[in-house]
Parts: structure tokens; sequence; C-alpha cells
């Protein structure tokens, strides 16, 4: 979630193909031989100017963001679809790069897509339970996720208790790493480059074993 009611569709724009489900979304070039490509799943208002994600997305090899329709007013459905047809046109498997309500669409990918995830940062999570005009994601899935994958959450996120999160990276069977006072993990919260993250985000495109870890910081 963003704070900030300004959506960051028009910024981003320029990763969207003209024709999206005719031809790639990926541009050319983006393959990078037997590693994976990070994808960057932005969450409820998108991520802005700042935002460690935006930064990321400027700074990775290969990367592509994630433009949804409707940053707004999100429905299941559309947000999903959307991720879907990102990691299906990919040439290569993808690692997601997800904050709050990007993290829940991200583990509502159907089978298809979610075979073609090597990994996933799970940065703050929301709880669509806990706000109307999320609820369209609930329930949340609570299956095994098929991938490795990193949650990462903050012992004071207004969006999202850390018992909560925790409860996901345990039925998810994710890692997790626990921030205290982090709040959001986003930039009201004081996190714009955010080097953990980043070296979360290395240690999964750089195929690490897969032992689980918890990190109470």
């Amino acid at each position: 979630m963003h704070s900030q009611a300004t959506s960051h569709a028009t910024d981003a724009s320029h990763h969207r193909p003209a024709d999206f489900d005719g031809g790639t979304a990926w541009p050319a070039g983006s393959a990078q031989g037997p590693g994976a490509l990070p994808l960057i799943v932005p969450g409820w208002r998108d991520s802005g100017a700042g935002h460690w994600q935006t930064l990321w997305a400027e700074q990775l090899p290969g990367a592509l963001r994630v433009v949804q329709d409707d940053w707004v007013h999100p429905t299941r459905a559309a947000w999903v679809g959307t991720i879907a047809r990102y990691v299906m046109e990919a040439p290569q498997p993808v690692v997601i790069v997800a904050h709050s309500l990007g993290c829940i669409a991200a583990v509502h990918l159907p089978p298809e897509a979610a075979r073609r995830v090597r990994a996933a940062l799970l940065v703050a999570p929301a709880d669509p339970e806990r706000r109307a005009l999320l609820n369209d994601f609930a329930p949340v899935p609570h299956e095994r996720l098929p991938y490795r994958s990193i949650v990462v959450a903050s012992t004071n996120d207004p969006y999202c208790p850390s018992r909560l999160a925790g409860a996901y990276a345990r039925a998810w069977g994710s890692e997790f790493v626990r921030l205290p006072g982090a709040g959001h993990i986003n930039v009201e919260s004081g996190h714009g480059e955010w080097t953990l993250g980043f070296a979360l985000l290395q240690s999964l495109l750089a195929r690490p074993s897969h032992s689980p870890f918890h990190i109470a910081i």
C-alpha cells in the first residue's frame, strides 16, 4: 500500500507493450542466460518515486515492472490476470519482487503461472480482510508456494500485524524476516534504496539453497 493518492501508472507506462495480449511484455534483449528475471509487483496505489521498488526497477538488468490498469480500485481477477500475463510472456523464469497488496495478488497466481516463478520476495504483505476496498483478494491462499520465497514484515506495519505476516510465511513455506519498527517498508517509513531488501533479492536471483531461515532484527 502507498499512503499517497497519486497513481504512478503514467510514469511506468513505457514498460507496457503497445499490444500487451498480442506480443511480449519484455523488452528485447532482456534474457540473461540461465538466471531468472526480476518482476516488480507494486501494491495498492503503486509505488511512487523514491520507493525501493521504483529504484530497483531502474537498477536491475532485465527487470520489468507490472503496470495495472487501475491502481486505486483493484480487483483480484484484473490484478492477478495482469501479473500472470507478465509471467507467462517472460522469456525466462521470474523472481517476483512484490510489496503489500502485490504480495497477495502474486500468491493468487494460477498454477501454470506459478510454475514459471523461480522465487519471490514478498514484502509487507497486506491484510485484505481488514480493508473493505481490498476484500476481493480475500481469503488469502494458505497453500505452500511451489517456489522459494522470503516474507519480510515489520513489527508495526499499520496494514498487517506481524503475527499475521508470520502466519502467511508459515502457510506459504516462506523464510521469514521480521524488522522492528519498519512501518509499511515504504518511502514514508524511510525505505528508499533499502539495502537489506536488495541483498535478500540478490540471494534469490543467485539460486541459493532452499534451507529456510528466520531472521528477527
